[in-house]
């Protein structure tokens, strides 16, 4: 009887190359492929969709980088390495989802290779949203740094205070020794010029000239400017070491906040723009939900080409795939089951063998 099944035969590849390129980018076998030309666009469109995430992804790492590195080549060569990298996850995932199986196993399936999108998505649209609020975020980041200023004013004040404490408080000890000593050389002062004037007080004799009373508050009063004038010259090298101690406290403190300031001036990496894009979308409902858009767009157009394929429905590529795939599947059981027949046979004949020789 004559079969009327007709082999599935090679179908002419008429593609032109940029379609064939595109089909390349979304994982599918060609050889399998060039026997479906009803799937050509299907795939072609997937792959066009991989190949302009990879474009983003190149542009995104190479943004990143240019704020982190500030060198043109480190940023090129790594958004490339970067871009590539996404190239071949996209062009896995979704080559690595087979249709041909229940509705519920593709679902389990592609759940990983979603979340894994989603996560790239949103590794994509950072730096992008970054470019995008470049002027907004530089806004930001100027506050930041000021800010940060501030607070670090703050803090070099309260360790001003506490480092150089010590010394101003023996220093005002000792300024407070020296005005009691200047208070009772005034007060002596004054007495004798009262004595002198003859003004009548409960330490003066109220007698004009400079009699025995006034010679007396004369010398008091010499005595107490030497007292004065002797603590002074004491006390002298402990206020100079006081003053040098205070004064290398602000010295130290005044070099380290140059230090950091000028830190704080190229505060600019890619860590502080997050940072600022973060603030601008709390203190902004506008540039967050803008963000939040940009942000689901890149989700969307890294996890479509798991969702064209999830909602796709079986085509002919997909049964000749499964067929091939079953074909080398049971050539493989096919082998190993000869092969281990092959090896039992042997085992038998060497043990017959034995058996002859020891009989005999």
């Amino acid at each position: 009887m004559r079969n009327t099944k007709q082999p599935i035969n090679q179908v002419g590849y008429t593609s032109n190359g940029f379609q064939k390129f595109l089909m390349i980018c979304s994982g599918a076998n060609l050889h399998i492929l060039k026997k479906t030309p009803s799937e050509w666009n299907k795939f072609a469109g997937i792959g066009g969709i991989v190949l302009f995430t990879a474009v983003f992804a190149t542009l995104s790492a190479g943004y990143a980088m240019f704020t982190v590195f500030d060198d043109l080549l480190i940023a090129i060569s790594f958004g490339i390495l970067w871009g590539l990298m996404i190239f071949n996850l996209d062009r896995y995932i979704v080559s690595s989802i087979k249709k041909t199986g229940t509705w519920w196993n593709q679902i389990l399936m592609s759940i990983p290779r979603l979340i894994l999108a989603t996560f790239l998505g949103i590794i994509i649209s950072k730096p992008l949203e970054l470019k995008i609020f470049e002027k907004e975020v530089n806004k930001q980041l100027n506050t930041i740094i000021q800010r940060n200023k501030k607070q670090l004013q703050g803090e070099m004040s309260g360790r001003i205070l506490q480092q150089s404490g010590p010394f101003e408080t023996e220093k005002k000890q000792i300024s407070d020794k020296i005005a009691l000593y200047q208070k009772s050389y005034d007060s002596a002062a004054v007495e004798l010029e009262k004595e002198i004037l003859g003004k009548q007080s409960g330490l003066t004799s109220g007698k004009v000239g400079f009699g025995t009373n006034a010679k007396r508050k004369q010398e008091l009063k010499e005595q107490r400017f030497r007292d004065l004038e002797n603590y002074q010259k004491q006390i002298a090298p402990r206020l100079d070491y006081l003053d040098k101690e205070i004064s290398k406290v602000y010295t130290n403190l005044e070099t380290e906040r140059k230090s950091t300031e000028t830190f704080e001036d190229k505060y600019n990496g890619f860590a502080a723009r997050l940072q600022a894009l973060d603030e601008l979308g709390k203190n902004s409902a506008i540039i967050a939900t803008a963000a939040a858009f940009i942000m689901g767009l890149f989700i969307c157009l890294e996890i479509s080409p798991v969702l064209i394929k999830l909602i796709s429905g079986v085509g002919p590529y997909d049964y000749l795939l499964e067929k091939t795939e079953n074909e080398y599947k049971l050539y493989a059981k096919e082998k190993i089951t000869k092969g281990s027949l092959a090896t039992d046979n042997r085992i038998r004949k060497f043990e017959d063998d034995l058996d002859e020789n020891s009989s005999s």
